[in-house]
């Protein structure tokens, strides 16, 4: 079942969960990295934009696991 994006909460929460993660002092599971650049790759540029915008302002360095498409 593929994970989408449906507006700007369902992003807030993951840059939640990867602040979280990188909090720990752990690198981002593979399983959640697999998941969050199936979302970034959904038709909806939007949420993606707004989940590197939100990204690179709270967790730059989280910047590294993610590919981010051409807007």
């Amino acid at each position: 079942m593929p994970y989408r994006w449906n507006d700007g909460q369902d992003v807030d929460e993951a840059i939640v969960v990867v602040m979280n993660a990188l909090d720990a002092g752990e690198d981002i599971p593979g399983w959640l990295l697999r998941t969050l650049q199936q979302a970034i790759g959904d038709p909806d540029p939007h949420l993606a934009h707004y989940f590197f915008v939100e990204l690179t302002q709270h967790r730059p360095e989280a910047l590294r696991y993610f590919t981010k498409p051409a807007f």
